[in-house]
């Protein structure tokens, strides 16, 4: 014992002998001005813009406004046992999130922390949440699909890999839902996939969560959580997160799915930030930058080049508008920065069109590039069929007699109303939906009458994937040639034979 006891004085001695004395200088500011989520700090003269700041009650901030004699803080947490003259300590990094393959299947804030109650995430790597958007030589042409399993949208706006395809309409008429049906589609897909909460109930979110589980989409989908009774500066960097999160995805080579919801949302958080700041007040109170603030989120979602890996990130944004008022400020700011609108219409969304889709405003300007072969070739009918059927229901509304051509066109017009209806988080299979659009576009459903459609599409579907399955895998390949059709023919025939 004696002999233990010596050895470990002796060692204790030559540390105590080899200690050198570190001088470190940190710089230090104090709170002078605090309330309403926001803190003025004077002291902090080498800070950065969005670098992370602590307050003695633990909480952290963000460096928001860089001003003359002070700094402006945005703070991400309770504010209420923060005082005048508390120490505020720079963290010495942008704000930031953990990224990587630990983040799949977590539940997380907007400051990447879990709140799923899991345990702490498996990160090694953190990414800026402000990063600078892939350049032009850095892309490539969007080329490949995203199934979102959604027969309406999949046929007449597709969307692809990397490409920015906003949802749009009121609320409570399938906006969410929209997201949460592709995300549960890429299921064996090798798509990974986040969902951004900004603003929501956090009884409705963990209804989400409890979903995506069930459906087993938690197994490669990452939720982002900053919902309504988080502070406006969590909201506020929420989206950014989540888009750093998949960026590390696309900078890998792998493919990646972002869901922002909502970013209607997400405006006004910035709006209360920026005004509390005293920043200056434009159109509908918004800051003058408001634009620049979603135009920077959105151009992050890119298809990069083969020389960059050939990773993807697609963002499908979510707006929310008044009264189907889509001229409002923040609708066509993000309107003019993506590639395309799904607008969801209340109006067919009472009318029990579910779905809800306006397919005379909605658009895709990536168009048939994010499409396969087969849904190329057999959904161009169908846009045209609908343009042709509302305009004839508009006309047949003044005249009592039509002629056969015209009343033809209109009960095929009712028929393909009638397939494109599905209900939610039933997402349908790529040959399935080509099955079903061919045989509406191509006058194969015109003996069923419009009240038996939805019953005639479940027994067909069964039939076509157990007795057709060969042509059913060949379709879900995307492939198409004159032996598919003939086949696929003499198939909804033959059922059409034997169904009454």
């Amino acid at each position: 014992m004696a002999d233990i006891s010596r050895d470990i004085y002796e060692s204790l001695l030559k540390q105590i002998e080899g200690y050198e004395p570190k001088l470190e200088s940190v710089e230090v500011g104090y709170v002078d001005e605090i309330g309403d989520g926001i803190a003025r700090v004077k002291g902090l003269d080498n800070i950065r813009f969005s670098e992370l700041v602590r307050f003695s009650n633990g909480v952290a901030g963000i460096a928001f406004n860089l001003e003359k004699d002070n700094v402006g803080i945005i703070i991400m947490g309770d504010y209420d046992t923060i005082n005048e003259g508390d120490e505020v300590r720079p963290l010495g990094r942008i704000a930031s999130v953990p990224v990587g393959m630990g983040m799949v299947g977590r539940v997380v804030n907007a400051l990447g922390e879990p709140v799923d109650g899991k345990g702490p995430i498996a990160a090694t790597e953190y990414f800026n949440i402000e990063r600078i958007a892939p350049g032009v030589m850095a892309r490539r042409n969007v080329f490949r699909p995203v199934q979102t399993g959604i027969l309406a949208i999949d046929a007449m706006t597709p969307v692809g890999r990397g490409q920015r395809q906003l949802i749009i309409g009121d609320r409570q008429i399938g906006k969410t839902a929209i997201g949460i049906d592709t995300i549960i589609n890429q299921k064996g897909k090798d798509l990974f996939c986040i969902y951004v909460a900004i603003g929501k109930r956090r009884g409705e979110v963990a209804r989400l969560v409890a979903l995506l589980e069930e459906n087993g989409a938690m197994d490669y989908t990452t939720v982002v959580v900053a919902s309504a009774s988080d502070p406006a500066a969590m909201q506020y960097i929420s989206p950014y997160s989540g888009c750093a999160i998949g960026e590390w995805f696309m900078e890998n080579g792998k493919d990646a799915l972002v869901v922002y919801d909502d970013l209607s949302k997400h405006a006004w958080a910035y709006r209360q930030v920026s005004l509390l700041m005293r920043r200056p007040p434009g159109r509908e109170a918004y800051p003058g930058d408001v634009f620049y603030l979603h135009s920077r989120l959105l151009e992050r979602a890119a298809q990069l080049s083969e020389a960059e890996g050939n990773g993807s990130l697609t963002a499908l944004p979510i707006i929310e508008t008044l009264l189907g008022d889509v001229s409002a400020y923040v609708p066509t700011n993000v309107i003019s920065i993506t590639d395309g609108q799904i607008y969801l219409e209340a109006e067919l969304f009472y009318a029990g069109q579910r779905p809800a889709m306006n397919a005379g405003i909605s658009v895709s300007r990536v168009g048939g590039d994010a499409q396969t072969r087969a849904m190329s070739k057999v959904a161009g009918g169908l846009r045209l069929d609908l343009a042709q059927f509302r305009s004839l229901a508009a006309f047949a509304q003044f005249g009592s007699s039509l002629d056969k051509s015209t009343q033809a066109q209109l009960d095929r017009g009712l028929r393909l109303t009638e397939l494109l209806k599905q209900p939610q988080y039933q997402p349908i299979p790529l040959a399935d939906q080509v099955a079903l659009i061919f045989a509406g576009t191509r006058s194969l459903l015109d003996q069923v009458s419009v009240d038996r459609v939805k019953e005639w599409q479940a027994a067909f579907l069964r039939a076509f994937n157990t007795q057709y399955s060969e042509l059913a895998a060949k379709l879900s390949t995307g492939a198409w040639d004159d032996d598919i059709i003939a086949k696929l023919t003499d198939a909804i025939k033959t059922f059409n034979a034997s169904w009454t």
